[in-house]
């Protein structure tokens, strides 16, 4: 990235963003404005993709609602994101999980959970 669109990004970024991966439950937390009030509203499901970098990195999230999967890509480093709750981790094979979008039921969000070995730690 040129230096001088570093420097000027660098006030945006969110020093506070939760470490999460591809493949990882989460529930992101996002501002809502309706009218003069505002108000969180929570999404929560599997992160599928991450892309870009600096100030123009997204994450997409995706989650089955009555049936249908829904998909929602978010700005890491926008305002609008109150925060982001890690849920439960996993290990993923593959940097993008698009294979789930052809899944249906509890095969759709099935994937490998992380499991931590008590002879390592």
């Amino acid at each position: 990235m040129n230096p001088i669109i570093k420097e000027v990004t660098a006030s945006h970024l969110k020093s506070d963003v939760t470490d999460f991966r591809v493949g990882d439950g989460v529930r992101v937390h996002t501002k809502v404005r309706e009218g003069d009030k505002e108000r969180i509203q929570i999404f929560a499901g599997i992160v599928i993709a991450r892309k870009g970098g600096g100030i123009a990195e997204a994450f997409t999230v995706r989650r089955i609602s009555y049936g249908e999967g829904v998909e929602r890509v978010f700005p890491l480093h926008s305002p609008n994101i109150e925060k982001i709750e890690l849920d439960r981790a996993s290990v993923p094979m593959r940097a993008r999980l698009y294979y789930l979008r052809d899944r249906k039921g509890k095969a759709a969000m099935a994937i490998k959970a992380k499991r931590y070995d008590s002879a390592k730690a």
